[in-house]
């Protein structure tokens, strides 16, 4: 059973990867962050994002590290979590 979660984690944490790359390139397009999907996308992405641009100021006032930052620091959250989740007894 442990591995089943493991894995479910780790599908997890690499669709979560993949929104933040779609968010960032919406950033790209006129108008489409204030479509449905990125609108949506803002809700999912953006509580995360907004933990590193609290740190990470934009560069020049237009370019943001931040999700840069966010997506390479998200594997580090996974491992720990994998850490924690093998202590569990039956896991």
């Amino acid at each position: 059973m442990g591995l089943e979660i493991q894995l479910f984690i780790n599908t997890l944490f690499t669709v979560y990867r993949y929104l933040i790359i779609a968010y960032v390139l919406l950033s790209w397009l006129p108008n489409v962050r204030d479509s449905f999907i990125g609108e949506l996308l803002g809700k999912i992405v953006e509580p995360y994002l907004s933990i590193f641009r609290r740190f990470i100021p934009p560069i020049g006032g237009m370019l943001d590290l931040s999700p840069i930052v966010a997506i390479l620091v998200l594997p580090l959250v996974q491992a720990g979590l994998n850490v924690v989740l093998s202590y569990i007894p039956g896991y």
